[in-house]
């Protein structure tokens, strides 16, 4: 009889095992696989001719540079990597990216570094519904202050082939308006 127990002890075990890694492999295909957020990252797949708009605030002068961006969705369509070459304030620029959405937390995430310093910009974001906007936040290494500065970005989609990106930045605990970036699909 004491064997017979053991045995079923031995099953049972087995069996909610089983049951366990039946349930932990479900939620792991629910967090691998890209879904609506993903979709919308994929609108900006392709090549861009970009104009960056630097506008001085205190004498409201605009600065314009053109460049070239490129988006590529990565594995499986999970992840997008963006690269950028242009100019900023008449010096060579150039920079990377990886945009995703994590399914578990439920928020995009994005990372940025550049020819500008040797840090990286790490921000996370959500989709605002009410304008379809994606905003962004986060904080990155600000030299000419000696320390970090928090940063808010804002992506809207204007059609298919054009979107915007606006760059903020606190200023003495002021928010301001460093850049917008203009994105045309090249065709």
């Amino acid at each position: 009889m004491k064997k017979f127990f053991a045995a079923l002890m031995i099953f049972c075990g087995i069996n909610l095992y089983a049951q366990d890694q039946i349930e932990a492999m479900k939620k792991w295909t629910e967090y691998m696989t890209p879904g609506p957020m993903h979709q919308l990252i994929a609108k900006m797949e392709g090549n861009w001719k970009t104009v960056m708009i630097f506008t001085d605030p205190e004498s409201g002068n605009e600065m314009k540079s053109e460049g070239k961006a490129s988006f590529q969705l990565i594995l499986g369509g999970r992840y997008m990597k963006s690269s950028y070459t242009g100019e900023m304030m008449g010096m060579p620029f150039e920079g990377f990216g990886l945009d995703a959405y994590d399914n578990g937390n439920k928020q995009f995430v994005s990372i940025w570094a550049d020819n500008m310093g040797t840090g990286i910009m790490v921000m996370k974001g959500k989709l605002d519904e009410k304008s379809g906007a994606l905003v962004f936040s986060g904080e990155g290494y600000d030299p000419s202050i000696g320390k970090n500065m928090k940063y808010r970005s804002v992506s809207k989609w204007i059609n298919d082939d054009k979107t915007t990106f606006e760059m903020y930045g606190e200023v003495n605990g002021k928010e301001e308006k460093m850049f917008t970036m203009e994105y045309m699909r090249e065709k």
